[in-house]
């Protein structure tokens, strides 16, 4: 899992890259739930195809996150 001393002994190019993938996850997150939650979006799409895209966001925010987390040093 996440080891706060293996943060501290990256480079700063791998620290702006990790907090870069801490803000696309973060992206990801908010568009799918925002999607889901919001009822009047200005474009025209179905319910079900707005609420299963929504999902499909949030779970490939959820495999980004794990990927980000469980890197391995070069």
């Amino acid at each position: 899992m996440f080891n706060y001393n293996t943060f501290k002994q990256k480079s700063p190019q791998q620290r702006f890259l990790f907090i870069l993938g801490l803000v696309m996850f973060t992206m990801y997150l908010v568009l799918g739930v925002a999607l889901i939650v919001w009822k009047d979006i200005p474009f025209d799409i179905k319910p079900a195809y707005r609420i299963a895209f929504g999902v499909l966001l949030i779970v490939y925010a959820g495999i980004r996150f794990y990927r980000l987390i469980n890197q391995k040093d070069n």
